[in-house]
């Protein structure tokens, strides 16, 4: 159900986690438990348990960022932005851009397999998408899927899960158009829950546990709405 929410699992207090930040391993991959977690300051991840996947659910401390007034984005990256030669959309093509993460990409210029990406979070991301609560971004060249990414929104926050591309730069493309976007909409920060070099290059930060979590139980009755990206209205 959810969009209402008259469903909800209640998790340990992330607070509880061990020092790397597993705060239980088990359960129901569900769209009610995975977004009762994120609304708790948590997020699954599978991981590697013997000869099988079991899902263990996150709060790391501390937690990679983005917040508005530290966001940075490089000349020649901006000179992309603005050249016209992308197109960037929200929620037109889910299935391709959750697709494309789970299968082989580069990452930062190392080709990962993202097998964690199960067919059972898969399953879950998608009903979460259309539900409303999971969203897509696509970058386009010649309308062809070049690069995007995906994630949850739940109060002012927008947890960015997995992103992919096919040309240069293109999922940068996508990361800085959204963070402009987001901050449009009133969304308080973008959570990427662990710092890469990839990010950490447009200005990411980190945060401590608490004061994520402020930020989050001080959004939840008055969400943002994730609205449609307009990359027309951006400025770069």
């Amino acid at each position: 159900m959810i969009p209402g929410q008259s469903e909800f699992f209640e998790f340990p207090d992330p607070r509880s986690a061990n020092p790397e930040g597993v705060v239980a391993i088990g359960g129901v991959l569900s769209p009610v438990w995975v977004y009762s977690a994120y609304q708790q300051g948590i997020f699954p991840w599978p991981i590697d348990f013997g000869d099988e996947m079991v899902t263990a659910w996150f709060s790391p401390d501390p937690r990679a960022v983005f917040i508005w007034d530290r966001v940075h984005v490089p000349r020649r990256l901006a000179r992309k932005l603005r050249s016209g030669r992308f197109t960037v959309t929200s929620d037109q093509a889910f299935d391709a851009v959750i697709n494309a993460c789970a299968g082989p990409r580069v990452i930062e210029s190392v080709e990962e397999d993202g097998t964690w990406i199960t067919t059972e979070m898969l399953a879950v991301y998608r009903e979460l998408h259309l539900l409303g609560k999971a969203h897509s971004v696509e970058v386009w060249e010649n309308d062809i899927l070049v690069g995007g990414l995906y994630g949850v929104a739940f109060g002012k926050i927008f947890a960015g899960e997995s992103m992919f591309r096919r040309v240069s730069d293109a999922s940068k493309i996508g990361l800085c158009t959204l963070l402009q976007h987001l901050q449009q909409q009133g969304f308080a920060l973008m959570d990427i829950q662990q710092m890469t070099s990839h990010c950490e290059s447009l200005g990411a930060v980190t945060v401590n546990r608490e004061d994520y979590l402020e930020t989050l139980n001080s959004s939840l009755n008055q969400p943002a709405v994730f609205g449609v990206i307009d990359s027309q209205s951006l400025s770069w």
